[in-house]
């Protein structure tokens, strides 16, 4: 069988001052570890200093000149920008460069609609998709010659635009609906599970929460080196001695998350909303972690999570280094003394991979849920 071949991307991106360099760079890695989870081949990197990016084409016209020529010359496939392109911004590029343009939005509907593995998954991805293209309709007629005249003489492309216009917000419109039936559904099945106390994996995509998540709950969630690897929220049971309580994973969080998607998958983040107890779980082996952090207490604080209590969970200990130029590895009682364990109270530092310190988290979940529990029912009448 013949190996697939991968559409090449120039990935692009605006720097701009208030933003460091070296964070930059990191969020062109991260478009490019996108770009690779949806299948493409990076092809170069096209960067430029600006205040803010051009209103109609982005980058400045000699810049977009230069990215020009790279495209034909390099026979680039795919030019994927890392901010949500405007509709004007889209039909402006795509008569310049001449080949197909991804925003960091489309591409991570993309992804999206590669993981969605459930019909609820699924119907979430296709409203967020139907919604972000529902503004951008008028680049797709844009190839279509419009008739000159007065009223009645519209040309096909108008025409069609509103016909498609019409179809997609009933689209939008039955899917809504579909998903209001599924979010009762889900919200029958959260009350279903009584009073048990819950927990709520949170994080940035690809964290290793679906890892900690088999380890703790002795289960087989899916779970791979790739961003969003998980769409669709899995609950497990897990019981310390004689303590009940349930754990949920739910999707990464990311920067720029679209806003398309948040509103989609609002019933999946419904499960943070009501939990507990959010475990939120940092990826310690990465350069920029603690802008990672950010993300996902910003995410947090727009879906009405920041005032939940939070159990800090340093992850891939086994991979950290103190610095770049520090090959040698930190001791668990090393990291205890480090700044990151000042950091907030009351935080772990493990590794889910090599099982390090996991006994101490199963301690420190068990105290947490036996208070919760222990304020529910001061007289111990839980069953369970």
């Amino acid at each position: 069988m013949e190996p697939v071949t991968k559409d090449k991307a120039v990935f692009v991106g605006v720097l701009r001052p208030s933003v460091d360099p070296a964070l930059f760079n990191d969020y062109l890695d991260e478009l490019e570890f996108l770009a690779d989870t949806a299948g493409l081949e990076p092809g170069g990197r096209f960067i430029q200093r600006l205040e803010r990016p051009h209103p109609n084409t982005y980058l400045g016209s000699g810049k977009l000149q230069e990215l020009s020529a790279f495209i034909k010359s390099e026979n680039i496939s795919v030019a994927v920008f890392d901010d949500e392109l405007t509709p004007s911004q889209l039909r402006d590029l795509d008569k310049i460069l001449e080949c197909k343009i991804l925003d960091r939005t489309n591409l991570i509907l993309d992804i999206f609609a590669q993981r969605a593995k459930t019909a609820y998954a699924k119907t979430q991805v296709e409203l967020a998709q139907y919604q972000y293209l529902l503004p951008r309709l008028t680049r797709m007629w844009t190839h279509l010659e419009r008739q000159r005249g007065g009223i009645g003489m519209r040309g096909p492309g108008e025409a069609q635009l509103e016909t498609d216009r019409r179809i997609i917000l009933d689209k939008i419109s039955l899917l809504k609906e579909k998903l209001k039936k599924i979010d009762r559904q889900m919200m029958s099945q959260r009350s279903n599970r009584g009073a048990l106390v819950r927990m709520a994996l949170v994080g940035y995509t690809n964290v290793g929460k679906s890892t900690l998540l088999n380890l703790l709950a002795k289960t087989e969630v899916f779970a791979e080196n790739k961003l969003f690897a998980t769409l669709d929220t899995t609950v497990r049971k897990v019981v310390v001695d004689n303590i009940p309580f349930l754990i949920s994973d739910t999707v990464g969080f990311i920067r720029k998350l679209p806003t398309q998607l948040v509103e989609s998958f609002k019933s999946t983040l419904d499960e943070v909303r009501e939990s507990d107890i959010l475990l939120h779980i940092v990826d310690i082996s990465h350069p920029h972690f603690e802008e990672m952090m950010h993300v996902v207490n910003e995410t947090l604080r727009e879906i009405g999570c920041a005032d939940k209590p939070i159990y800090l969970i340093f992850n891939k200990i086994d991979a950290f280094r103190e610095d770049e130029t520090n090959e040698e590895k930190l001791e668990l009682e090393d990291l205890k003394r480090t700044w990151m364990s000042r950091l907030h109270d009351p935080c772990i530092f493990i590794s889910a991979k090599e099982k390090t310190n996991i006994d101490r988290l199963r301690k420190d979940l068990y105290g947490m849920a036996a208070e919760i529990q222990a304020g529910r029912y001061p007289f111990g009448t839980f069953l369970w």
